[in-house]
């Protein structure tokens, strides 16, 4: 009797989940792969994708060249003979004015100008950020305001005065100096990154370390750094690529024994000695582009992930 029962409480059941007769099917239509509106998704994507692969193909296939292939005209073939003697040129050889030891020196430079300011300025920035979001004090909201404006104060307008105050001081055209200039430059717009991102934590982790008797840096360092792994990679991404990618502030606040690696590309491209050598030209280029490129690839999917966190609430 009680498998009959049990039976029966089954078929009812079965006949509940199942669709009834002449119902439709469930759930949304497919559609189609070449609709109207896939075609000019991925047309407009790959419009976009050809635009800037082109002119980095065009830059590669030029550095592997010859300078009598690159004479014959066609910037798009690939080379015939592929050679590494311009990269290698490009590296340590190209000469701007008296010096030629190419792009090594400038390398260098842009290394100790980049590490140093990369890491001044997200820890203040991520602190300023996380002291924004969790602890008001009175004029917060001025401090705030201040710096979201200077977030968007052009950087030509500061050149002047910033050059003056670092003469004052005795640091002008040190490399110290250009640290100090691209470490406050940088500290507005991450300041901005970091209190949305510590904002959109959850309140409730703050409000127990408080009860708990955690203070204002074990909670900054135990509770909020653990989850913030994706904000200091934008943080990091952000900052790597435009102090190393500067070309304004490399040529205003250094000199030659301290020019980073994009001015001395300008140099090697614009130089008037001898004959112009493209297939060096494009090789410096693409080694001044590696460092930011390989920093992206390696951390990109943090990237998104960080800026999708740290960019929606204000």
């Amino acid at each position: 009797m009680a498998n009959i029962e049990t039976l029966n409480t089954t078929a009812a059941a079965s006949d509940a989940v199942a669709p009834k007769l002449g119902e439709g099917p469930r759930g949304a239509r497919p559609r189609p792969a070449l609709s109207g509106r896939n075609i000019m998704l991925y047309g407009t994507l790959i419009v976009a994708a050809l635009y800037y692969l082109l002119p980095l193909y065009v830059m590669v296939v030029t550095s592997l060249k010859g300078m009598p292939e690159i004479r014959l005209g066609n910037i798009f073939s690939p080379p015939m003979e592929v050679t590494f003697e311009p990269w290698v040129k490009a590296w340590a050889e190209a000469c701007t004015g008296l010096n030629c030891d190419g792009l090594s020196r400038g390398f260098w430079n842009s290394v100790r100008i980049t590490v140093p300011s990369v890491i001044i300025s997200i820890a203040i920035a991520s602190v300023n950020g996380y002291a924004l979001a969790n602890w008001r004090f009175k004029g917060s909201e001025l401090f705030f305001s201040i710096l979201i404006i200077g977030a968007f104060i052009p950087y030509q307008v500061m050149i002047y005065p910033i050059v003056i105050i670092l003469r004052e001081i005795g640091i002008y055209g040190t490399l110290t100096g250009l640290v100090i200039v691209h470490s406050i430059f940088g500290m507005p717009i991450l300041t901005l990154l970091f209190r949305n991102y510590f904002v959109s934590l959850p309140e409730e982790l703050f409000k127990a370390a408080r009860v708990d008797g955690a203070g204002f840096w074990q909670i900054f360092l135990k509770i909020m750094l653990p989850m913030s792994l994706p904000i200091f990679v934008v943080a990091m991404i952000l900052q790597v690529t435009g102090i190393w990618n500067d070309f304004l502030f490399g040529v205003v606040f250094t000199r030659p024994d301290t020019y980073p690696m994009t001015v001395q590309l300008n140099n090697i491209v614009n130089s008037v000695q001898g004959v112009k050598e493209y297939n060096v030209n494009m090789a410096a280029t693409i080694l001044t582009g590696l460092v930011p490129l390989i920093v992206y690839f390696v951390s990109g999917r943090l990237f998104v992930r960080g800026i999708a966190a740290g960019a929606v609430k204000g």
